[in-house]
């Protein structure tokens, strides 16, 4: 479990960002343009990098692709977990119309269950958590040049 604590936290930390950003959407009314969601990417993008950097120092010569890799991974999926309970909830308890608005928007001709929306959120954060981790592991992954260095300043 101390492997993954690191990852836990950040995965929550980011989480709450996702969220916060969510019900800022909302208090403009903003929140059903599936268009804002591109913003996430940052947001989870941010979480995971900073996960693998301080993931790095904390292991400093142990640190290797297939650790800074799990890492990124625990980090995105918490995060992902954690906002796709949070928009259930959202959806079926607190604002019970967003489902509906959101269909007559994004899904007119095609009768949309709950379920599949709920999926659909996970399934764009799970995605965009792997495509992030392999990205950023490319900056953070080691050289077999002995003269290189590392492309991420610590």
């Amino acid at each position: 479990m101390k492997l993954f604590s690191l990852p836990i936290r950040f995965g929550i930390a980011t989480s709450g960002s996702l969220i916060a950003y969510f019900l800022i959407l909302s208090l403009f009314n903003l929140h059903t343009n599936v268009f804002y969601s591109l913003f996430n990417g940052v947001i989870t993008g941010f979480g995971i990098f900073e996960a693998i950097k301080y993931f790095k120092i904390e292991k400093g010569t142990s640190f290797n692709y297939g650790k800074g890799f799990a890492a990124g991974l625990v980090t995105g999926f918490v995060a992902t977990i954690i906002f796709t309970i949070f928009f259930a909830f959202y959806s079926t308890e607190i604002n019970l119309g967003f489902l509906d608005e959101l269909s007559k928007v994004w899904f007119r001709d095609y009768d949309t269950s709950e379920g599949i929306v709920f999926f659909t959120v996970a399934i764009m954060g799970f995605a965009t958590t792997v495509v992030l981790t392999l990205s950023f592991m490319q900056l953070f992954k080691g050289s077999n040049n002995p003269k290189a260095k590392s492309r991420v300043k610590i």
